[in-house]
């Protein structure tokens, strides 16, 4: 191959590469505010793997509004509702019986096991803005670090959504690969328990460091609960504090309720769309009750009337509360949305099929090759469903061609799978998400998310290739 034709194959990759580079330069060393950054390096990534101007910037729009077209409906319903939670002394007051109830250490396997649970049904991003208030206030209550309940709650939400059925992920990969969905969802049971536990001590490992947070995050923080004693000068019209000596906090069950509505209208619309036919007259009524949207709607509704309408709170006040959550939700939206522009810059300027294509070409085995092709292109172009997707679609063929048995057809698929499970960073938008939300900086989430998401993927693949060889072994 002549150079001028090498450059050509490989300038997706080369823009790739330094795209990264100079993002990290950005924001680690010339401290520039990451939404910019972004921005800047989206724009000249996309010049220099061969776009035309007018291309680079419709593509930037387009991965910015694709991105936040969810995004920003979700994270601005979460602070709504979030808001409310905190400043009616709710969170504060589940915390305190989650705390008073267990050790600290048990509250840790706790918040593991909710994430597991919850990410299953539920995107990743929904379930962490859900769940974010309640580990920070339960953080708060016993003062210790947000991360010591951030890590285990991510881990688990990572082992979750990665590939226990019915998340779109594995779904995505067995229809596309033909994988068995319930050989699929037995072999994620199997898998999730022993990474579960793996993700619980690699969170407490990591969390030996000490981790500073954002100010923005950090005043959000430390102001969890410090108003929650001060009196009100009459019936609530104009209290600024969250929770008054005469007022009595919601019951746990009320909390409990109000957190748990919106995550099982998620599951109920998301295993209903999975089971009933594609002609099935309720699909689109399960659906729509099932979307992100509707369930924080529905949540934020029966918030406002439990916790404020109820309880006697001016409507002035509740605006107040519900306004002030809004400019601090600005900011992770904007930044999960240049994220998310600069993944469909990576992904348009065909690095992935540059990618695909040279794993493809190695002979490497096809479990192997499944796991590699979908860690490189989640690491190279961020999303973890275009890695699924680009990764299934490739090796359909071969899939099919081979001699494999369903047991291990459903091993490649979750192989496939544990591959975009790792290496999330710089151009994931979800990487904005976790560190936004849980007052990370870039250097800091790189310590612990990539690292976290990383070791799970690895440590999944390599259970999947122990099982590959006792099913190989007995012919099965």
């Amino acid at each position: 191959m002549e150079l001028s034709e090498a450059l050509t194959v490989y300038r997706p990759l080369l823009a790739t590469g330094f795209g990264i580079a100079a993002l990290l330069v950005l924001i680690l060393r010339a401290r520039l505010n990451a939404f910019a950054a972004l921005l800047l390096v989206s724009i000249f990534s996309a010049l220099a793997a061969g776009m035309a101007p007018e291309q680079a910037f419709a593509t930037l729009s387009s991965g910015m509004g694709g991105t936040l077209g969810f995004i920003a409906t979700v994270i601005g319903l979460g602070a709504l509702f979030g808001a409310i939670l905190q400043a009616s002394g709710a969170l504060d007051a589940l915390a305190s019986k989650l705390s008073n109830t267990s050790s600290f250490r048990t509250n840790q396997w706790k918040i593991a096991g909710i994430g597991l649970l919850a990410s299953t049904p539920v995107f990743f991003d929904v379930a962490l803005i859900i769940l974010a208030p309640l580990i920070l206030t339960m953080a708060h209550e016993r003062l210790k670090p947000a991360m010591s309940l951030g890590l285990p709650l991510m881990a688990g939400l990572a082992v979750g959504h990665a590939f226990l059925p019915p998340t779109p992920g594995p779904i995505a990969i067995a229809e596309l690969i033909g994988a068995d969905l319930g050989w699929v969802t037995i072999i994620g049971l199997a898998v999730a328990i022993p990474l579960g536990v793996l993700a619980h001590y690699v969170a407490k490992l990591l969390n030996r460091r000490e981790f500073t947070m954002l100010p923005a995050t950090a005043a959000q923080f430390d102001a969890f609960g410090t108003d929650a004693t001060e009196p009100t000068g009459g019936s609530g019209s104009g209290r600024a504090g969250t929770l008054t000596k005469t007022e009595a906090p919601p019951t746990a069950g009320t909390i409990l309720t109000l957190i748990l509505v919106p995550l099982a209208l998620i599951m109920l619309g998301t295993v209903a769309t999975t089971v009933l036919p594609g002609d099935d007259a309720m699909r689109p009524f399960f659906a729509f009750v099932g979307s992100p949207v509707f369930a924080l709607l529905v949540a934020l509704v029966l918030a406002f009337f439990l916790l404020t309408v109820r309880r006697g709170w001016s409507l002035a006040h509740t605006g107040q509360v519900m306004e002030a959550a809004l400019p601090p939700a600005a900011i992770v939206i904007l930044v999960t949305g240049a994220g998310g522009a600069f993944a469909r810059i990576l992904t348009e300027s065909g690095v992935g099929k540059a990618l695909a294509d040279t794993m493809a070409s190695t002979g490497l085995p096809i479990l192997v090759l499944g796991f590699l092709i979908a860690l490189v292109l989640r690491a190279s172009q961020g999303s973890a469903t275009v890695a699924i997707l680009t990764t299934g679609g490739l090796l359909a063929a071969t899939v099919a061609d081979g001699d494999f048995s369903v047991v291990q057809v459903a091993l490649i698929a979750m192989a496939i799978a544990f591959g975009a499970l790792g290496l999330s960073h710089v151009n994931d938008s979800g990487f904005w998400v976790v560190t936004r939300y849980l007052g990370l900086s870039v250097a800091d989430g790189l310590r612990t998310w990539t690292v976290l998401t990383t070791i799970l993927g690895v440590a999944g693949f390599l259970l999947v290739s122990a099982i590959w060889g006792v099913v190989s072994a007995a012919g099965l």
